[in-house]
Order: structure tokens, then C-alpha cells, then sequence
């Protein structure tokens, strides 16, 4: 009795196509640990310059070392983390010259993104826009700060959305995870907290009336203007460790 043949597999440029052999089991564990890393760094939880000691992590975690090293390469690639040879990863400084540069990109793209949705946003868009900033005032008005800081990010990332240019929206995700860090410390600053609510309504109203060139330039001078705010007080800081060092150094020559 002839033995029937086995089917040929399939190929295509020299390769094997095996559908199930070649499928890749995605856990997610990286990840969920990047993202549960990114939002310590971004509300300060985790300092800028403290070490991240995995060992320590791993076991807080509940993963393996090696998603909490993938999880730390993907944050490093969001400038949230500096990788050290042979010694552990920490978490990156917040620097003002950085800042001031981050917030001229962000300022950009939201700028153009704001000009395209002012003019591509629907009835629908308006609607869910206007809900956003109803809530947001009202995490404000409680001083709710972490509940109003998560809102804001929603309502920046929506108005980039409603452009409708997927170019224009991925580069803006990719620098994000920065922008997040520096806008919530920025709105720790009291000052900062109240300006911000009232350049909110203004960019609405401009997208309201479908005033493109109005929209883009008060969004553009609203994340701008975080920027500023970010950068000064690092400066201050910086200047404050400054004369203390100083201090010090005359202290013990004395």
C-alpha cells in the first residue's frame, strides 16, 4: 500500500511559513512593568536620580529580572531612565536645558494639531471635548490634582487625535511620557495650576469658533508656557544647590 505524501510546506523567498511554529506568545509583562515604573517617575514617587535596584523591584514588581530589564530599556528610550554599565539603572534628572527644548517640539506639534482639528473636529468631537473640561474644572475645584493631572493628558492627546494625522500623533506619543513628567511638576506649583484652567477655556472657545490660527497659537503658548514654568523653577533649584555648596565650602575653610 502506497503511503500517502506529506504536503509540501509552503515558501516564499527561502522561508519556511508555519503559522503556528513561527507565532510569538506575548505575555506583557515588560510592558505592565514599564507602565507601572512610568507612572512613579512621572508623579515623582520614584526621584529623579534614585537608583533602581533590581532586585528590590523585581520582587515589588512580581516579575522575573528579565521583563524588568526590557521594561528599563523601554523607558530609557523614553528619556525616563538612564541605563549605567555595570551599575544600576536610575531614574533621569529633569534638566532645564532639555526642558526648554521637549516643550519647543510639543509646542510645535500641538500648535499644528490644534490648527488641523479646528478645522476636522465634529459635532461629536465638540461634545467630548466640552465633557473632558467640565470634569477637568471640577477635579480643580476640589484640588484634585493627581485625578486633574490624568484628565489634562486626555484632553492634549485628544485635540492631537482630532487632526486626524497619524504622523503627527505618533511623534507626539513618542515624546509624551517626557511631557508627562515635567506638566505634573509644573502643576505642583499652585500658580501654574490655576493659569492653566484658564488657557484651557480659551483653546476650546478658538476650537469652538473653528479659529484655526487662534486655537494653534494659544495651545502652542499653553504648553510653551509649562515649559517656562518647569525650566525656571529647575533653574532656581539648581542655583539654591549652588549657594549651599558654597556655603558649606566656606563653613569648614572657616
Amino acid at each position: 500500500m502506497t503511503q500517502a505524501r506529506a504536503k509540501p510546506k509552503l515558501r516564499r523567498g527561502g522561508k519556511v511559513l508555519n503559522g503556528r511554529r513561527l507565532r510569538v506568545a506575548r505575555t506583557g509583562l515588560h510592558e505592565e512593568a514599564a507602565s507601572r515604573l512610568r507612572t512613579l517617575i512621572v508623579r515623582g514617587s520614584l526621584a529623579p536620580g534614585e537608583q533602581l535596584n533590581e532586585v528590590g523591584l523585581s520582587e515589588a514588581l512580581g516579575v522575573s529580572r528579565t521583563p524588568l530589564r526590557e521594561a528599563l530599556k523601554l523607558l530609557a528610550a523614553e528619556g525616563l531612565v538612564e541605563l549605567r554599565l555595570n551599575r544600576s539603572a536610575i531614574v533621569a534628572s529633569l534638566r532645564h536645558e532639555e526642558i526648554e527644548e521637549l516643550f519647543e517640539a510639543v509646542s510645535g506639534i500641538e500648535r499644528i494639531s490644534a490648527e488641523l482639528a479646528a478645522l476636522r473636529m465634529t459635532g461629536r468631537d465638540f461634545q467630548k471635548l466640552k465633557s473632558l473640561q467640565e470634569r477637568l474644572e471640577r477635579h480643580h475645584d476640589r484640588r484634585e490634582l493627581r485625578e486633574y493631572f490624568e484628565l489634562n493628558q486626555q484632553i492634549h492627546s485628544f485635540i492631537v487625535a482630532c487632526a486626524r494625522n497619524a504622523p503627527l500623533k505618533a511623534t507626539h506619543e513618542a515624546l509624551l511620557a517626557r511631557v508627562e513628567r515635567a506638566r505634573f511638576f509644573a502643576l505642583s506649583s499652585q500658580g501654574r495650576w490655576e493659569e492653566s484652567v484658564r488657557e484651557h477655556r480659551d483653546v476650546i472657545r478658538a476650537l469652538e469658533e473653528r479659529d484655526a490660527d487662534r486655537a494653534g497659537r494659544l495651545l502652542a503658548h499653553h504648553v510653551y508656557r509649562t515649559g517656562e514654568v518647569v525650566s525656571g523653577i529647575l533653574h532656581s533649584e539648581t542655583e539654591k544647590t549652588h549657594e549651599s555648596g558654597s556655603t558649606d565650602r566656606a563653613l569648614v575653610e572657616a
